[in-house]
């Protein structure tokens, strides 16, 4: 048996494009002494706690008490106005006839919300899902990837993982899966595919719709195949 995992904002849209720039706008106001973009981009798949911590030690200025929180509601605030502009997805992936499951290094409530707002839930139905709360680290680590493989019967190299973020490739390349780096419909970002691809992402999807054709040529062509391969 073969399990298509996929985090389904990352499906859909660059969610790491998109968190990198509200943090952006954020800490640019609040630590203005700082060269704000150019230390984000040292700070590949830390959590954003962390990164405001990391950041707030650099700088002569405070954060506010409720930084984090500000900024988790304005990141998924964004994700939701972006994943209800898309239209049929629910179609794409109903399409394919792998068994589902959903890895995200989101909380819960976050991905459910995803869900709803695409009507994936109808698609889905009561689809596994493995989110930050139940590893000890809240970043992407092979842990949940494993986690996912034992409670859904099968080997890591029997996933195959679609991720849109650096960090979201790394670990479940170091649990063993197969991984498609997928840059979603919404925004195609250079930098963002020169990151997936150095990761070792196998295959950059440009557009939410070639989700299905990619899964089948998986499953058609690539026995024996060197996923490793990052062909575009």
């Amino acid at each position: 048996m073969k399990t298509l995992i996929f985090d389904c904002d990352g499906v859909l849209v660059d969610s790491e494009f998109l968190a990198e720039q509200t943090l952006e706008t954020y800490l640019t106001h609040w630590l203005p002494d700082l060269d704000i973009p150019t230390l984000l981009g040292q700070a590949l798949g830390m959590t954003t706690a962390d990164i405001l911590h990391h950041l707030e030690q650099q700088s002569r200025h405070a954060l506010p008490a409720d930084a984090s929180e500000q900024v988790d509601e304005a990141i998924e605030s964004r994700l939701l106005r972006e994943l209800t502009a898309i239209e049929g997805v629910h179609r794409a992936v109903s399409g394919i006839s792998l068994p589902k499951a959903i890895v995200s290094n989101s909380r819960r409530r976050r991905v459910e919300a995803s869900l709803a707002t695409t009507r994936l839930a109808d698609v889905l139905g009561d689809v596994p899902i493995f989110t930050a709360e139940q590893v000890d680290h809240p970043k992407p680590d092979p842990a949940i990837y494993h986690l996912a493989a034992s409670r859904l019967g099968c080997s890591p190299e029997q996933c195959l993982v679609v991720e849109d973020s650096v960090a979201g490739v790394t670990a479940a390349r170091a649990a063993g899966m197969q991984v498609i780096g997928f840059v979603g419909a919404s925004h195609v970002d250079d930098r963002q595919h020169a990151r997936l691809l150095a990761a070792g992402a196998w295959r950059i999807l440009l557009h939410m719709r070639g989700l299905h054709a990619l899964v089948d040529e998986w499953q058609l062509y690539l026995q024996g195949h060197d996923h490793n391969e990052t062909t575009r």
